[in-house]
């Protein structure tokens, strides 16, 4: 995690090149502008990719990220070569959608976190993976993530 008590962020305004690994990525945090007020953040990445564990080949999610911010917010332009170091790692849908969810909540701290990764179907099955925190506290309003069920050419 990026100290952001004591540094700018370390993408922001600069050039940056795409981490090699996820555990190579650094994410910045920045402080929250509306500390004290109940809202919700989401990012989505409709063209996420990662490599399959077993036979190499890219997998394809849509992965839409909800949060609400306590001290700090992620920024923008660190996750998003957060999650573009993803192209080169091996791992199961499953790992990869909750490793990044818990990845955050872990550094971030924010109130509450939900990931869900909505992905393409390999060996004509799709598999969708749901994570979140805790339940959403009370009074924030989370909207559907949006994200129809896969229905194929049908």
């Amino acid at each position: 995690m990026n100290d952001t008590s004591s540094s700018m962020p370390l993408h922001l305004g600069q050039q940056s090149a795409l981490p090699a690994s996820p555990e190579q990525a650094v994410l910045d945090y920045v402080p929250n502008p509306r500390v004290g007020s109940l809202y919700l953040v989401r990012f989505a990445a409709p063209e996420f990719t990662s490599l399959c564990p077993v036979t190499g080949q890219p997998d394809f999610a849509h992965l839409v990220i909800d949060y609400a911010p306590e001290a700090s917010i992620v920024e923008s332009k660190s996750l998003k070569l957060f999650l573009g170091s993803f192209r080169n790692h091996c791992g199961f849908h499953e790992d990869v959608t909750v490793g990044i969810g818990q990845r955050l909540l872990d550094e971030m701290k924010p109130r509450w976190l939900r990931i869900g990764g909505y992905w393409y179907p390999r060996g004509g099955i799709p598999i969708d993976v749901f994570w979140q925190s805790d339940a959403p506290p009370a009074g924030l309003w989370v909207p559907d993530q949006g994200v129809p069920g896969y229905r194929g050419r049908g």
